[in-house]
């Protein structure tokens, strides 16, 4: 009884771009994302809609042909670096938290995800961190703990795991209650 969105299958469709220059593009500021296609998907899903989630393939730098089917639900978590960002998106959400995980363990995690998953060298993921994701994390993400609700410091941990997931079965047991 939980809907996940993806945040990441709502960067921007860069089919106008080429192959080559898609890839030179900055992931990592906010005017990647298409907010209002974002915002729309989550009103309808809070209004008990089904939606056609876009997929992005990475590989590509661009959106798939294909989309997701996510069906409403009592829970719907917004899973992305930027989801504490768009003050529309903020305040339809009930439950804001904000991850924090030191940079380096964040840089980790990016350099095995980008190699294995995306198909990325070493030398690429290292210069994108540099020029920008780390720029920008500073600069846009990092301020967004003001807007969160709880922050979990040191990643996951199972005291605030525990603490979310009794929040969330609270919900979902409310819901079927409704």
């Amino acid at each position: 009884m939980v809907s996940v969105v993806m945040q990441d299958d709502y960067y921007r469709d860069q089919t106008h771009l080429s192959p080559e220059v898609r890839p030179q593009q900055n992931y990592d500021h906010p005017q990647a994302f298409e907010w209002s296609l974002l915002v729309q998907h989550i009103q309808a899903l809070r209004n008990g809609e089904t939606i056609e989630m876009p997929e992005y393939d990475f590989t590509l730098h661009n959106r798939s042909d294909r989309t997701i089917t996510v069906k409403p639900a009592p829970v719907i978590v917004i899973e992305g670096l930027f989801a504490l960002y768009d003050a529309d998106l903020c305040d339809m959400m009930s439950l804001k938290i904000y991850v924090d995980t030191a940079s380096d363990i964040r840089f980790i995690r990016r350099m095995q995800r980008d190699i294995t998953e995306r198909g990325r060298s070493v030398e690429s993921v290292v210069g994108q961190y540099l020029e920008t994701v780390r720029p920008m994390h500073k600069q846009f993400i990092e301020p967004t703990k003001r807007n969160a609700d709880i922050i979990i410091p040191h990643g996951a941990n199972g005291p605030a795991v525990d603490m979310i997931t009794t929040k969330v079965a609270s919900v979902i047991g409310q819901a079927k209650r409704n």
